[in-house]
């Protein structure tokens, strides 16, 4: 079956089976690798990318169902600078192996879309279905945090490092 959809701005047309699922398109067919598979369930949260601006599960869809549609992916999230999300990660240390941070960082900007000043419990609610093996999530709060600040125009609050003594 031919799909035809746009793909972080660019019209894109593939041939695919009906079973093919978008994750697949996306990362084998377009070459766009930033998206994740991780426990092919819909579970983890590692595949998310966003769907006409909300966030969805590409392992759980068919590439069929998203004719027509406007994807964008980690790679496309950024315009020739860091998105205030990726650059929250990288300001506050919101990653660690990095499986999980494509689908972290576009769930979280889905969120953010929505709501520019969420606070802790709505950030957590926001990336609930998104698992990260490494983390204990504090640092990935503080990273989304900083992204609020900066999409608002404020000046992100310096962190708060726990120091051991």
């Amino acid at each position: 079956m031919e799909v035809s959809l746009t793909v972080n701005g660019r019209n894109v047309s593939s041939d695919v089976e009906p079973r093919t699922l978008l994750v697949h398109l996306l990362r084998e067919d377009l070459d766009l690798t930033g998206t994740h598979v991780g426990c092919e369930s819909g579970y983890c949260g590692a595949c998310t990318v966003h769907l006409d601006g909300k966030p969805v599960k590409s392992c759980t869809m068919l590439a069929v169902q998203a004719e027509g549609a406007d994807i964008t992916t980690i790679e496309g999230l950024a315009n020739g600078e860091l998105h205030a999300v990726q650059e929250g990660f990288w300001e506050r240390h919101g990653l660690q192996c990095g499986y999980c941070t494509p689908g972290m960082i576009m769930s979280a900007a889905g969120m953010l879309a929505e709501n520019d000043s969420p606070s802790e419990g709505e950030i957590k609610h926001g990336i609930e279905g998104n698992l990260c093996r490494c983390t204990g999530y504090h640092n990935i709060v503080k990273a989304i945090e900083y992204a609020a600040a900066k999409m608002r125009g404020d000046e992100p609050a310096e962190p708060e490092w726990e120091v051991s003594s």
